[in-house]
């Protein structure tokens, strides 16, 4: 096998590709062009869609290219030595001319005449069949072809060898895998290429692009059929470089350094360690690839692709925790990504500044939430210890992890080091159930008119107990609510008022609002009967909607309502309010529509 580093990778396979009459072709944008199926580009392929479909490409029939790619599917896996989130696709097309014997042929010569790997490790998988469609026999003819025996052949069904669409319609079609034995040996009888035990490591597909799914969820011919191929550049260079793990290669070392560089504690269990560093390592490089991506437009937030960026930022730093790692690491790591990979992305760069300023103001807001959640972890580890119990309640967990954001992981390491026990079942039957809740309001039925429960949503949805009292104080008692609809993007509130508010109200119920998130007033919830929070003052606005238990959530002097929705522990978390528009929504009801501004 030849000792390659990723950039010789790189430069070998196009060379090999442009000597077979194909066109070297630049990469595409992570953030795909009007595709509303996937937030990220997925596969060297997706840019291509419509030329697989049949619009002559301007570059010829015969492509090759590097593709940057992002898939997210299997996040939480990422720490084990096999899954990543970012990675690099090698690949080259034949749109309408040549197909399977030449996308072969070309794989065997590749593979073992300029790769070098030997022919006895060489192994493949082809379509079986289902159904209509049969048996890869062709493919399984040309790979005898090429000197593999029968018993390096391994026909399987669908989920292993059946290729597409990236998105939810689209070319797809057979495939055909190739494996390298690593030596391992077998785990069982059973052990074959596509076994998930590390004997056996797919390094490279050849995608036999017959048919077009779509949107019924049906499969026609293609008019013209294609090869699509795809190279893992990370996979590659660790079996080239006998590497037990894509971690260990040159791609991931200066980034691993630079965390270890960092890191002031190794947690107990080593396991841990690496899994730590392996998972900031990925999700860094990821983010810093998102961000410096030239088409831009992807930030920190709380939707789509946004949340995706949010959540790979915010679980590098929750595991830098474990590594004693002092805040503001990821601008670091981002410079070591940069530099690592700028003379090929130059977007790397260029866009370096925006990408640290992005990945800082993040990192903030996240270490501030975790501060939050510790300091609330160490109250109720407080209480436990003054009543003599030792363990942590599944509820009271989920309610740190729901309310604080804080990490069910940190909950359980902290937990272990004061000699406290969680009961992990209770925490996931509340989040079972929390995930149930949100599939409904994902459907638009949850009563109190917020999409989700996100921290957003949940800022916004506090600030509407702030408007209603403001528009009481600003045009009296008759200005009651009479619905509302809250999405990450905006809050909408309607409300009894028979005319349009003048400009000077409208700034009144503004200033009002920021008056009190300035004032840094507690949020607090009582759970009591409605007949009480009336006596109370508290508004109950709709009526036989409540149960015999309410929440009654109080705002100082200012508001005090029963409501059954998410709310922050202070009004100083809303950041600042502003109102967009003001307008008529029916006959007696005005609507307001406004945001609450980011967090400074």
């Amino acid at each position: 096998m030849k000792q390659l580093t990723a950039d010789e990778l790189r430069e070998e396979y196009l060379s090999f590709f442009a000597s077979k009459q194909h066109q070297i072709i630049s990469g595409a944008s992570l953030i795909p062009e009007n595709d509303p199926t996937v937030l990220f580009t997925t596969a060297g392929m997706h840019p291509l869609v419509p030329y697989l479909l049949g619009q002559p490409h301007p570059a010829g029939k015969r492509l090759t290219d590097v593709q940057k790619c992002v898939r997210t599917g299997d996040i939480d896996a990422v720490g084990d030595p096999a899954h990543l989130t970012f990675f690099e696709m090698l690949g080259n097309w034949s749109l309408g001319d040549y197909f399977k014997p030449e996308a072969i042929a070309w794989s065997y010569e590749f593979l073992t005449k300029h790769l070098e790997f030997d022919p006895k490790d060489l192994y493949v998988t082809v379509f079986e069949g289902e159904g209509s469609i049969p048996r890869d026999d062709e493919a399984i003819a040309l790979w005898k072809a090429q000197g593999l025996p029968d018993d390096h052949i391994f026909p399987l069904p669908r989920e292993d060898n059946w290729w597409g669409p990236a998105g939810e319609t689209g070319p797809c079609g057979p495939d055909t895998e190739m494996f390298i034995d690593t030596g391992k040996p077998k785990c069982g009888p059973d052990c074959r290429p596509g076994c998930h035990c590390g004997k056996y490591i797919e390094i490279w597909n050849n995608v036999f692009m017959q048919y077009n799914k779509t949107a019924e969820g049906t499969f026609e011919p293609l008019k013209q059929k294609n090869v699509d191929t795809g190279m893992g550049v990370e996979r590659t260079v660790c079996m080239l470089t006998g590497k037990p793990t894509v971690f260990e290669t040159e791609i991931f070392q200066p980034i691993i350094e630079a965390i270890d560089a960092l890191s002031t504690a190794t947690p107990d269990n080593p396991e841990l360690a690496i899994k730590s560093k392996r998972i900031i390592a990925d999700h860094m490089r990821t983010a810093t690839f998102i961000l410096c991506d030239p088409k831009g437009g992807v930030k920190p937030g709380n939707i789509g692709a946004n949340y995706v960026l949010r959540r790979l930022i915010r679980r590098a730093v929750r595991y830098s925790r474990f590594l004693g790692i002092a805040p503001g690491f990821t601008a670091k790591i981002a410079e070591v990504i940069s530099a690592k990979y700028r003379h090929v992305y130059p977007e790397l760069e260029h866009n370096l500044q925006t990408c640290i300023a992005d990945l800082t103001a993040e990192e903030n807001r996240f270490n501030q939430t975790l501060d939050k959640g510790a300091q609330m972890f160490a109250k109720v580890a407080e209480q436990l210890k003054l009543h003599n119990q030792n363990r942590i309640s599944g509820k009271t967990a989920f309610k740190l992890y729901d309310t604080f954001g804080f990490p069910f992981e940190m909950t359980l390491e902290l937990a272990a080091e004061q000699g406290l026990e969680v009961d992990k079942e209770g925490f996931e039957e509340a989040n079972r159930k929390h995930q149930e809740l949100s599939r409904t309001v994902s459907a638009g039925t949850f009563k109190a008119g917020l999409q989700d429960h996100s921290e957003v949503v949940t800022r916004m949805h506090t600030a509407t107990h702030l408007l209603h009292a403001a528009l009481h104080q600003v045009l009296g008692p008759d200005a009651n609510q009479k619905g509302s609809n809250i999405t990450p993007e905006r809050l909408r509130f309607d409300f009894t008022w028979p005319e349009k508010m003048t400009d000077e109200q409208i700034k009144q119920v503004e200033d009002l609002v920021n008056e009190k998130i300035k004032a840094a007033i507690p949020v607090e919830k009582t759970m009591t009967t409605v007949e009480e929070a009336k006596a109370q003052g508290a508004m109950a606005l709709f009526g036989s909607k409540y149960g015999e238990q309410v929440s009654m959530y109080t705002i100082g002097d200012f508001s005090k309502e029963i409501c059954g929705g998410p709310h922050v522990a202070n009004t100083s978390e809303l950041g600042g309010f502003k109102i967009l528009k003001e307008q008529s929504s029916s006959a007696g009801v005005r609507r307001i529509k406004a945001v609450v501004t980011n967090l400074s």
